[in-house]
């Protein structure tokens, strides 16, 4: 598949989380890395040790910039002060894009710190999309929006999830972060079938794409990135790439984080799915 404005960074590679747990071992033996993720909002200060180990991130790796507040979704408007931070940092890491999950999450100005589903309405799809719009024009970099995991959903919803994320990205003219562990954690809650929802996404806005482990409780799957990725949601995954095809790929471990050779061996195991020619996997 030819390389567009979204999905033209193939040679990005398999990249991990940058996690505090690892700055150690990172900035000492300096391993072999295709790139790391940040979490926009822990680096987003005037200054002190976030900064200072971000800089000599950048030194030699790549990085690029996921963020977990914009609540594109939510009815106020962008948080003008978070993005004039937001797009400092941009220029500080260079990032070639930036990420964000398409949910809501604040009212009034009061924050949950959580990703909420959203309803799946055209007159939410406009909102979220024209938000997007504003935030793309305004930090000067291309943006893609990750479908989140959900454990309710609306009675007011007049789509399915995969087209009301059609909606929004065709409407705001932006990327995709395709999560498939999210899809997978979803597709158990809602008893939808995932490869659905693969085939119903514009495959060639999927400009990143997510890997992670989930927990299993009594009624529903939780995703809590606290586990190795098991093997429905890697054969998920390999139908992802082999609909996308090569695709900048990065493993979230954000709970009870192991090792750091223990993580990026286990990113690693996405190489085995993005090999040239595979065929589709059954899921």
């Amino acid at each position: 598949m030819p390389a567009n404005r979204f999905n033209g960074f193939t040679d990005y590679g398999i990249g991990i989380g940058l996690r505090v747990a690892h700055y150690g071992h990172i900035l000492c033996r300096k391993p072999v890395v295709d790139w790391f993720e940040i979490i926009s909002e822990n680096f987003m200060v005037d200054g002190g040790r976030p900064l200072e180990v971000l800089d000599r991130i950048l030194e030699q790796y790549r990085v690029v910039q996921h963020g977990v507040s914009m609540y594109f979704g939510s009815a106020a408007p962008l948080n003008r002060e978070h993005l004039k931070r937001l797009k400092r940092l941009v220029k500080r890491t260079g990032t070639p894009w930036l990420s964000d999950h398409l949910c809501w999450g604040s009212v009034d100005g009061r924050y949950t710190h959580d990703l909420l589903p959203m309803p799946y309405t055209v007159a939410a799809a406009k909102t979220t999309a024209r938000k997007i719009r504003q935030a793309q024009d305004f930090l000067e970099v291309p943006i893609a929006v990750e479908n989140v995991s959900s454990y309710a959903e609306f009675h007011a919803s007049e789509m399915s999830e995969w087209e009301f994320l059609t909606e929004v990205v065709e409407r705001a003219d932006c990327g995709i972060l395709l999560d498939v562990n999210n899809i997978y954690v979803s597709s158990r809650n809602h008893d939808f079938d995932p490869v659905d929802y693969l085939n119903g996404v514009p495959i060639e806005r999927v400009a990143q794409i997510h890997i992670a482990g989930h927990s299993q409780y009594r009624k529903y799957i939780l995703d809590t990135h606290d586990h190795p990725v098991i093997d429905p949601v890697w054969k998920l995954y390999a139908r992802a790439t082999a609909l996308a095809g090569p695709t900048a790929t990065l493993l979230e471990w954000d709970a009870q984080i192991p090792s750091f050779k223990e993580v990026h061996r286990e990113a690693l195991k996405a190489k085995r799915f993005i090999q040239p020619g595979r065929e589709v996997a059954r899921v």
